[in-house]
Order: structure tokens, then sequence, then C-alpha cells
């Protein structure tokens, strides 16, 4: 019997050290979509957090100096200046307009300070007036009819 109780303890032991450190892995590595005017709002605590803060890229922003990218995000009327400075490529939906998260923090200078920067067009990836959804466009391909 008292083989079992120590066995039983042990196995205790190592399921409890996982779930706490499972917890305090995934507390440290939490992110939270933010607007603009949130971040805003949030004051001195913004600095240093890490966020991810969305908008749409304000129409000629985009600048490439050196290896920082720098842009502006817009929402409503507000707008962040954002300096992209990752490892990865831009992705090919990172255009003029097009929607857009940046992973990272805000600087004492105001400005985003991003590692990461996902981007997306929904219309894309809509189907056109009068196309039936999953339908293949008829320039993509030469293919003409649906699938």
């Amino acid at each position: 019997m008292k083989k079992y109780g120590k066995f039983a303890a042990l196995i205790a032991v190592v399921v409890g050290t996982l779930a706490y450190l499972a917890i305090q892995g995934g507390a440290s590595n939490a992110t939270y979509y933010k607007t603009i005017a949130e971040l805003g709002q949030m004051g001195d605590k913004a600095y240093g957090t890490r966020l991810r803060v969305g908008g749409d890229i304000e129409n000629g922003s985009i600048q490439k100096i050196g290896a920082q990218v720098q842009f502006v995000l817009v929402q409503d009327k507000s707008k962040l200046k954002v300096a992209y400075t990752g490892t990865d490529p831009l992705p090919d939906t990172f255009r003029d307009g097009a929607q857009a998260l940046a992973d990272g923090k805000l600087g004492k200078d105001g400005v985003f300070h991003a590692g990461k920067v996902q981007a997306k067009c929904a219309s894309k990836y809509e189907a056109k007036p009068g196309q039936m959804p999953g339908q293949v466009p008829s320039n993509i391909n030469g293919a003409k009819s649906s699938i």
C-alpha cells in the first residue's frame, strides 16, 4: 500500500509542476489586441507592455529606412506610427489601405516598435458580386467554370 501512495504523490508533484509551468509560460507570452484609441487610454501602462494593435495602413505611409519599415496605422480618426524591425519578411498583402496587426511595445517616443506584423485584405478573399462562393474567378489560371 505504501508503494502506491509514494507513486501517487510523485505523480501529483509532477502534474502540479507541469501545470504551474504552463500557467507561468502562458501568462508571460500573453498579448492582447487593442485598438489605437484603447492604447491611448492606457496612459503610462502602455509603455513597455507587449501588445497587439490593429488598424488600416495609411495610404503613402510605408517607408523603408535601412533595415526598418515604418508605417502609420489609422483607425477612425486615431493614428499610430509603427516601426517594424522584425526578421520575417512582410506579408504580400502588406500595402496601403490593408488591415494590419502590429505585435510589439509602445516606446516613450510614441512610436510602436513591432517585432511582428500581420496583414490581411479581406476583400481579396470574398466572392465578387454575382459570383457564387467557391467559384474560381475567370482571371485565375484561365479557369472559367466553378470548382
